[in-house]
């Protein structure tokens, strides 16, 4: 019997390009690294987390973290061809899909989209400008399997427009993150540093990996 029922997996694979080509999953935030952070997040709600490198090479940087790892198997598609490389790997029925670059998920609306997917194949917050949020949002894993294989051309968008997708209003998880602080991704230099003096240099380790953190 399948013990795992609920996955995480954090695509890990982009180019960076708006930080130099610095890995943002070793950016800091408040002592620790954000993809220890998201690994701490999801710790304690999922069964599985996996991790989706851009390589086998890059794989090798989440060795001593509690993950599992794969790499994209074709480069150049963007975040759903992260997840197009990642769902085989997926063991659970549901999977949470997180970018790296997002370090203050909140667990609490992590837990309730988990909770509210139901019987729909996805559960998508998205503002009112129907801007969506695909890489902060639960999936069933049999429908975006079943998406990849029947097409040709894959689209992060199509994939939630195709689903049975259950669209969330984000402005009603503020009970969860008053600030919506969840949704907050680090994109460039420039918004690493608007989270304040805890959000230390960039370094290309993650030291805290050897403490009693997990």
């Amino acid at each position: 019997m399948n013990s795992v029922r609920l996955s995480a997996m954090i695509l890990a694979g982009g180019d960076a390009k708006r930080v130099k080509g610095r890995e943002k999953y070793f950016f800091f935030y408040d002592g620790c690294s954000f993809i220890s952070r998201l690994v701490m997040t999801f710790s304690g709600i999922c069964d599985e987390i996996l991790i989706v490198a851009k390589s086998q090479e890059q794989a090798k940087h989440f060795a001593g973290l509690p993950v599992q790892c794969t790499w994209d198997k074709v480069r150049g598609l963007g975040p759903i061809g992260g997840i197009s490389s990642g769902i085989d790997e997926v063991k659970g029925e549901f999977v949470f899909v997180a970018a790296c670059d997002m370090p203050t998920i909140r667990r609490s609306i992590v837990t309730y989209l988990f909770d509210h997917i139901g019987e729909y194949d996805a559960i998508v917050p998205v503002w009112e400008d129907a801007d969506i949020e695909p890489l902060h949002a639960v999936y069933r894993v049999s429908a975006v399997r079943k998406y990849i294989e029947e097409n040709e051309v894959l689209s992060l968008r199509g994939m939630v427009e195709s689903l049975h997708t259950l669209r969330v209003d984000p402005e009603g998880l503020r009970k969860f993150d008053p600030d919506l602080e969840t949704f907050r991704n680090i994109n460039t230099l420039d918004e690493l540093q608007t989270l304040g003096p805890i959000a230390a240099a960039y370094q290309e380790k993650h030291p805290e990996r050897h403490m009693d953190m997990f």
